[in-house]
């Protein structure tokens, strides 16, 4: 278990790059499965999430060669699907959610798809359920043994059909189209979710040779191929990092560009951010944010309270209802914060509280935060990070803090973040990795 001890109250300044995407790498790892082809990705973020994810595929036989820092080459030429009933596998399995988009690919290539349980964040109940019923629909037979929490699903043919999502699940249409694009005949799938990640995928996808149509809708539509061959895909940039150092701007106060941030896959973002006041400037495709002494929540028009909350896209990413939520404790003014899709996410504001933030936490899924207008600043703190998107809010609620935090667990942090620590460094933070 490692710890940052971080000096709060520090002006930052300089330049920053975001990382590749995480939750596009890991739809886009598990495509190469579909294929016994080369595919180059460039682009993917070093982080203990994804890194996981490539050592499960090496585990499942993927030759994986590191081409830079950045970019691999991966080959699925001989897969060993005996390690998917493995103990090894139930064990590495487990501890990653994005693990459940191997069955996908699998179940399309070779008719068999099996996977634990799957961890990740403690952020509530995330059903499975549109994963399965999208494979059963596309003619899989499903099995489920309670006593090692195992799931499984098998197939000799997949035959295309329509469905409609019970939820835009952004996993659960990745796996579905994966998938889909090996099946016989035509899949049509309402209701499917169309995140830029999603977007992505069928790019990536369509150039190894399978048909999609509907990129950027709720409705896709598969027309299935025999194979498909390799390919070059470059990730994008990580919406939710983005929004994170614009975050890390605003709480301290401090002026900062970040680079090549792919504008037009930023969605609300932008608009969010400035309704909460924030100076947000285009130069390119850089974000320049200059240094903000105060910046004040737009009301609605009626002169009531502004209220925050997620949805599928093109709506707000539920990823940084936790960033705005802590930007909004020294905003002049009231925000109601929504939290719609996850029942335990807001629960670390108790630790903002102890900090002297104030907030109400109504309830499991919303919070009403009246902000400080910077004239009290948050006091420094011990605290443990529960998950990715908690973790970095406290870590920048932190960073604007006075006096010197601790915070605890911040593996937590590594699952999304490069090199968090060193990148804080380079633009003026205070801030130390403790090895326990």
């Amino acid at each position: 278990m490692a710890s940052f001890k971080i000096e709060g109250g520090h002006k930052l300044n300089g330049t920053i790059t975001p990382q590749g995407a995480k939750n596009e790498a890991l739809q886009v790892i598990c495509a190469v499965l579909l294929t016994p082809e080369k595919v180059v990705i460039d682009n993917i973020p070093d982080i203990l999430d994804v890194n996981k994810l490539i050592f499960i595929l090496g585990e499942l036989g993927v030759k994986v060669e590191k081409l830079a820092p950045n970019s691999y080459c991966f080959q699925a030429d001989e897969i060993n699907l005996e390690y998917l009933e493995s103990a090894d596998f139930k064990r590495d399995g487990s501890s990653l959610r994005g693990s459940i988009m191997i069955v996908g690919p699998l179940l399309a290539r070779f008719g068999k798809g099996y996977i634990p349980r799957p961890g990740g964040d403690k952020i509530g109940r995330r059903r499975l359920d549109t994963h399965f019923e999208g494979f059963i629909r596309l003619g899989a037979k499903f099995r489920y043994n309670r006593e090692e929490y195992f799931y499984g699903v098998e197939a000799e043919e997949l035959y295309g059909t329509e469905m409609l999502l019970d939820e835009a699940s952004v996993t659960g249409t990745a796996n579905i189209l994966m998938a889909s694009v090996l099946a016989t005949g035509t899949t049509t799938i309402y209701n499917a979710a169309c995140e830029p990640y999603i977007q992505q995928l069928c790019k990536m996808l369509n150039s190894m040779g399978a048909r999609i149509s509907g990129v950027a809708s709720n409705l896709l539509t598969i027309e299935g191929v025999k194979e498909l061959k390799g390919c070059r895909h470059r990730v994008l940039p990580d919406m939710i990092e983005i929004g994170s150092w614009i975050g890390v701007a605003v709480m301290t106060q401090s002026e900062l560009t970040i680079k090549d941030v792919s504008w037009k896959d930023l969605g609300q973002i932008p608009n969010v951010f400035r309704k909460l006041g924030i100076e947000l400037e285009r130069k390119g495709d850089d974000i320049y944010i200059p240094a903000q002494e105060s910046y004040e929540i737009q009301n609605y028009i009626d002169g009531s309270v502004l209220t925050v909350s997620d949805a599928p896209w093109p709506g707000f990413t539920p990823d940084l209802l936790s960033i705005v939520l802590v930007i909004a404790t020294q905003a002049k003014g009231t925000v109601l914060i929504h939290q719609k899709m996850f029942e335990s996410r807001l629960f670390f504001v108790d630790k903002l509280i102890d900090m002297g933030a104030k907030v109400i936490l109504s309830d499991p899924h919303r919070a009403v935060v009246i902000g400080h207008d910077h004239k009290s600043q948050l006091k420094a703190t011990k605290m443990t990070s529960p998950d990715i998107r908690a973790g970095i809010s406290l870590l920048i609620a932190a960073l604007s803090a006075k006096g010197t935090s601790i915070i605890n667990n911040i593996e937590q942090i590594d699952r999304g973040y490069e090199n968090i620590e060193q990148r804080l460094k380079s633009i003026g933070a205070r801030i130390e990795r403790i090895e326990d």
